[in-house]
């Protein structure tokens, strides 16, 4: 063999691992799992900013929302405070990618949620993508912001509504430019993650964030990924056997997923 042909195979070989990298998004457990009460650490934020660059999440114990942007994970705390998370930190959810820019849309002025997810849908099925995962980052203005975070509560076979209840907090930020960073999975995908979006927050300073549910934008760019590649990392420690998941509630995790207040 050449040292021509050597080289080319390991340009081959480079490029194949990369591509595996790229148009997967990288789950960490399942949701319904979340929200059953598995709150126990499954990787660490370093193993997870290996497998993405943006996404969104919780850690061990649901201590505060997870914002992962531009390869750096944030913690939201119960006041919707922002830090940089260590890198030993556990995490029992989370769902991210390395957001490749697909496309970049304009959205219409004025949007609140429910009029963002609308306008999201009919971008991705303009492209025949709501059978695929979607990843997206939207840069905006918003005239209010509310969302929730909440404070760690350790437990076993606790669910999730019954936690937040307990755990968290809403708040509302008002006049500043902030960045969405919003999941999509397909219906069919709801026995993993909760179907529709998911939309975490964080301000452009990098001092607040959250889990979005309910805001008014002024006016804002998305960038859109679509996604047809699913790794899942499934808990290895036995506890984990002792959760019945297909128990878990369809309405509570839409309720505490979908950007509801918890009740």
């Amino acid at each position: 063999m050449t040292k021509a042909s050597v080289f080319i195979g390991l340009f081959s070989l480079r490029f194949s691992m990369d591509m595996e990298l790229t148009n997967r998004m990288y789950q960490v457990s399942t949701l319904q799992a979340l929200a059953m009460g598995y709150t126990r650490s499954v990787i660490t934020v370093s193993e997870l900013l290996k497998h993405g660059d943006t996404g969104l999440g919780t850690f061990t114990d649901v201590n505060g929302e997870m914002i992962l942007l531009d390869g750096h994970c944030y913690q939201a705390d119960v006041n919707g405070s922002i830090s940089e998370i260590s890198e030993g930190t556990g995490v029992p959810f989370a769902a991210v990618a390395f957001q490749e820019r697909e496309r970049l849309v304009t959205l219409t002025n004025g949007l609140d949620i429910d009029g963002l997810k609308a306008e999201l849908n009919v971008r991705i099925e303009e492209k025949f993508g709501l059978n695929s995962l979607h990843m997206v980052r939207v840069d905006g203005y918003f005239e209010e912001i509310h969302a929730r975070s909440e404070v760690p509560y350790r437990s076993q076979h606790v669910t999730l509504k019954n936690i937040l209840e307990k755990t968290q907090k809403d708040f509302c930020f008002r006049e500043l430019p902030c960045t969405l960073v919003c999941v999509y999975f397909p219906d069919y995908m709801d026995t993993i993650n909760a179907p529709g979006w998911h939309i975490h927050f964080i301000s452009k300073d990098r001092t607040v964030g959250g889990h979005v549910f309910q805001f008014r934008m002024v006016h804002g760019e998305a960038l859109i990924d679509k996604i047809q590649n699913l790794e899942i990392q499934i808990p290895t420690e036995p506890a984990f056997d002792t959760y019945s998941l297909k128990n878990a509630s369809n309405d509570e995790i839409r309720q505490v997923e979908q950007g509801n207040r918890v009740s």
